[in-house]
Order: structure tokens, then C-alpha cells, then sequence
């Protein structure tokens, strides 16, 4: 199987993501629209990733800012290793991305609970905050008021914004707004189902 050359694939991609993007925009009640950003087939490009050299990093995060924040919880990055699985490092402490659909937290809806950071056991995010995007990935609308932090990521000529732990500076994932999910906030906390654990019970 050949695959296209990789400019080729980055100028397809952007351009296939922008028009979808932008037809949603303009057509955010239309059947069609809301077809399209949940269809399976939008994770396909993801899927393809381990198999396409260095592809995966284009989808985690690029930032390569200094984060020089104090959070409370702080380690040499040996304990970290010691500490978490080599994906979980991989993705809280390197800023990886996992696969779409590879997380039990995906498809993971219960009527209470909390969910914490893996790294620390931080509260970050409420069971009534979760909902389904179709994205792939866990999604949830809002937080535990201060748990999560915002820091800007710019890369591949666009700019997105990372969220984190406030606890310990793990890497969650990405925040979009404005996608009219129909949410109270107009939000969508897309997190990585490795950064978090579930409780049954709500921390405080």
C-alpha cells in the first residue's frame, strides 16, 4: 500500500478539516452538519497514525513553552517514570495523544462520581459534565471550578489550547469552544482517557 507523500497528506488533511469546519460553522442546526462531525469515518485519519511515521506528534501537543507554573505537586521526571506506565508518561508528562476510542472513559457515563488526575488523584472533572461528543476521545463541558488550567499551544500554523492538571501539571488534553454541542458553557474538554481515573465518590 502506498501512502501519499507527506505534504501532500498535510495539505489534504487541512483542507478537509477546514471545509468541514467551516460548513458546520455556518450550518450548526443541519442534520448534515451534525452527520459530519460525529461520522466514524472523521477518526479514520487518527487510526492511521502508528503507521505513518512521526504523524502521531502532529496530533498532541506541539508547545514547546516553558511551563514554569508552581503547582503544588512536583517531581523529578525519574519519580514521574517510576511512578506512571510508559503510556501514561508518555501522554501526562510528554504531552502525547492516545488513539481515538481506545479508552473505556470514552463511552463511560455514570450518574455520579468524579474523575481524577492519574498522576495525582486531583479532582478535575464531574460525572454530570461528561458527555458524548463523538469525537473519540472523553469529553466533558465543564470542571471542578479550578482543577484545570489553560495554556496556549501554538503549532502547524494554528493555535489551540492545552488544558492541564492544576495539581501537577499532567497533560489532559485540548479545550474547543464555540462547536454548539448545545452545552451550558459552549465547551468541549477533550481528555486523553489515560489522564484520568474514575471515583464513585465525589472528592471534595
Amino acid at each position: 500500500m502506498r501512502f501519499p507523500s507527506f505534504p501532500t497528506f498535510i495539505r489534504a488533511f487541512h483542507t478537509v478539516t477546514n471545509t468541514t469546519s467551516a460548513f458546520i460553522r455556518s450550518n450548526p442546526t443541519s442534520s448534515l452538519g451534525r452527520t459530519i462531525y460525529n461520522s466514524p469515518q472523521r477518526a479514520v485519519i487518527y487510526r492511521s497514525m502508528p503507521n505513518i511515521p512521526f504523524l502521531g506528534a502532529l496530533f498532541g501537543s506541539s508547545s514547546s513553552m516553558a511551563d514554569n507554573t508552581n503547582y503544588p505537586v512536583q517531581k523529578p521526571e525519574g519519580e514521574w517514570q517510576a511512578q506512571l506506565s510508559p503510556e501514561q508518561f508518555r501522554i501526562l508528562r510528554k504531552k502525547g495523544t492516545e488513539m481515538p476510542g481506545s479508552s473505556t472513559y470514552d463511552k463511560h457515563y455514570p450518574d455520579a462520581g468524579v474523575y481524577t488526575c492519574t498522576g495525582c488523584d486531583a479532582p478535575l472533572y464531574k460525572a454530570n459534565h461528561k458527555f458524548d461528543s463523538g469525537c473519540g476521545w472523553p469529553a466533558f463541558w465543564d470542571a471542578v471550578p479550578g482543577a484545570v488550567g489553560q495554556k496556549p499551544d501554538p503549532g502547524l500554523g494554528m493555535m489551540r489550547t492545552e488544558i492541564v492538571c492544576n495539581n501537577c501539571g499532567g497533560h489532559l488534553g485540548h479545550i474547543f469552544k464555540g462547536e454548539r454541542f448545545g452545552n451550558p458553557k459552549d465547551e468541549r474538554h477533550c481528555v486523553n482517557g489515560i489522564s484520568i481515573n474514575f471515583s464513585p465518590e465525589d472528592k471534595k
